[in-house]
Order: C-alpha cells, then structure tokens, then sequence
C-alpha cells in the first residue's frame, strides 16, 4: 500500500482516470489519503477524512512513507485553516495559497510555515451559522469543496468539519447521520435539511437556520425560506426541492 498527501491548493478526484470525466470530490491542503492503484499517468485513491474513491493526475501526486502517513493518523487533534483565503511558505519562500478548511499537518513532507487562523477544537452549535455564511455566493461546482466552487453536500461537511463534526460526502450519506425530526419546528440552527428527487432518491442538502430559513447551493451558496414542503426560492416565487427529512446530527 502507497500513501499520499495533498501538496496543492485544491487538487480534482475524479470518476475515471480521464480530465474530463465526473469531479466526484476535491483533496484541500494538507489532506491524506491511500493510493489504491497506479497508472501511467493516473492514480486511484481513497480518502482517509470521508473514505471517498476516485482517480488523481500523477503530476499532482505527493506521496509519503507509511510510518509518515501513520503518525499523522495518530495525531488526534484538528488544525483547520479558518479563513477564506491564506497562505502557507516553504523552505524557500515560496507561497502556496489555501483554503478554509484545509489542513495544517505537522509532517516532514509539507514543510511549511503558517501564520492564519486555525480552528483545532469542537465548537458549540451555534457556530455553524457563522461559518456557513462565509460561504454565502460562492458558485455551485459538482464535486467541489471551496469558496470557489462547492455542491450541497460538500458545503455542509465542510462547514461541520471546520466546526469539529464528521460528516459523510454525499447528501444521501449524510441523510443516514443523526436523529431524525418529525416537523420544521423542531428543528434549531445548525440542523440539517434533506430533499428528495423524483425518484424519490435524497440529492440535496442545507443547513437549517433561524426563522425558518435554510443556507444551501442552488446555482451558488444562497438562502431561501423553508417549510414542510420543501425550499422556497423568493426569486423563483416557487418550490425548487422537496423536503424529504430533517436530522439532528450535533
């Protein structure tokens, strides 16, 4: 078994080992994974963070020894970039931009120095709203996991992970986490919302807020109002997803 770690800004995982296939999620900063398979110019991994399988380019491949990998899995507690935008310099002054909730691993293969903002430890609940609105407007990606491009269920893991919670990567992963609530009225800011599709299958995900309001990506990262039915987009003066169940992860 390889080991790797991501050595760049934000580095695409792909369905198939083709730069034009499905984006199924994105490596930030300082995440670690295990290399599954190695092609000329492509490689399977697995996630470590929310086991997710999918194919990176070679040339964007950083790999580290397994007594490297394993001491990073030792180390318990988070260090997770709190802004926006910041930076980390190497050994030779060169700046390599990263994102919110990018790691900052202490390991000899991302030798590097940081001066932001770190979260390393769980924050209350009402936190996650806070979060969540540093995301607002950024543009809706398959796949994507930054303030540059991000979908459903990528916005609201990272909004958990920033604040300490594990979540899964895709919305009906996600939809099996938690307890389930009966009514909108139930619920508190910080719960999460789940829609359904036609068929009836869970594709969509928000974060339930204050006044019956959800924080979701619809196009970009934007609020809407919700009730029993679903979300109601104000600017659509319609219904644009089906409230399928909320659960209280946290």
């Amino acid at each position: 078994m390889q080991y790797g770690i991501c050595h760049l800004s934000i580095i695409p995982v792909r369905s198939t080992p083709d730069q034009i296939s499905e984006m199924v999620t994105q490596l930030l900063f300082g995440e670690h994974y295990k290399v599954l398979e190695s092609r000329k110019n492509w490689s399977k991994i697995k996630t470590i963070y929310d086991k997710c399988e999918g194919w990176i380019m070679n040339n964007q491949l950083t790999f580290i020894s397994e007594d490297e990998f394993n001491t990073i899995l030792a180390v318990k507690e988070f260090q997770y970039v709190a802004e926006l935008i910041s930076f980390v310099e190497d050994s030779n002054k060169i700046l390599t931009p990263i994102l919110i909730g990018s790691s900052i691993p202490n390991t000899p293969s991302l030798n590097v120095n940081f001066g932001g903002v770190v979260l390393s430890s769980v924050k209350p609940k009402e936190k996650m709203i806070k979060t969540a609105l540093l995301y607002l407007n950024s543009p809706e990606l398959k796949g994507g996991k930054s303030p540059f491009g991000i979908d459903s269920a990528g916005f609201v893991q990272m909004v958990y992970k920033i604040n300490g919670y594990h979540l899964f990567r895709t919305a009906e992963s996600q939809s099996t986490q938690g307890t389930a609530l009966s009514f909108v009225e139930e619920s508190e800011a910080g719960d999460l919302a789940f829609f359904d599709n036609a068929n009836g299958s869970i594709d969509h995900v928000g974060i339930i807020m204050d006044n019956n309001y959800v924080i979701h990506v619809n196009g970009k990262v934007r609020i809407d109002r919700l009730d029993h039915t679903g979300i109601f987009n104000n600017d659509l003066r319609t219904y644009t997803h089906q409230l399928r169940v909320i659960k209280k992860v946290v």
